[in-house]
């Protein structure tokens, strides 16, 4: 007596076999051109990615750099401040005597005020007007 019924299998994995090869084939090659795109996407992502961070290092060194021309320029307009309020203090205790301060303190504070007019003239042409433009602040801390 027989356990099962008797079919010949192997014709019939071989048919099952056969179709999914050619329907399979097909799908395993979308998958990998898919997956190809996707590659190509990503590393084309990642290139300009590190384009963009590039310039941006780029914009920050130049910030820096601007930053600190601005704080030179204000530092040495601070310098000649103070140097102009010693001047005028040094000449004041000549002028309460009634006295003319002697001729190198006067040739230091006209020195002082061609510095002065100078520096006014060279900020006007930064600003293209001629003028004195916006005022020098000082840094942020």
């Amino acid at each position: 007596m027989p356990e099962g019924p008797e079919v010949d299998t192997e014709i019939l994995h071989e048919a099952i076999k056969e179709e999914l090869e050619r329907e399979g084939g097909s799908f395993l090659k979308q998958i990998s051109i898919t997956t190809a795109i996707l590659a190509v996407l990503a590393a084309i992502a990642s290139l300009q990615a590190g384009a963009t961070v590039n310039t941006a290092l780029v914009l920050k060194t130049e910030a820096t750099r601007l930053q600190a021309e601005a704080s030179d320029q204000w530092a040495y307009y601070q310098a000649k401040g103070i140097k102009a309020a010693v001047q005028e203090a040094s000449r004041t205790p000549w002028l309460a005597i009634g006295k003319e301060p002697p001729p190198p303190m006067q040739k230091i504070k006209s020195a002082m005020a061609r510095n002065k007019r100078r520096f006014r003239s060279r900020r006007g042409r930064r600003n293209g007007n001629g003028t004195s433009g916006s005022k020098i602040r000082p840094p942020s801390p």
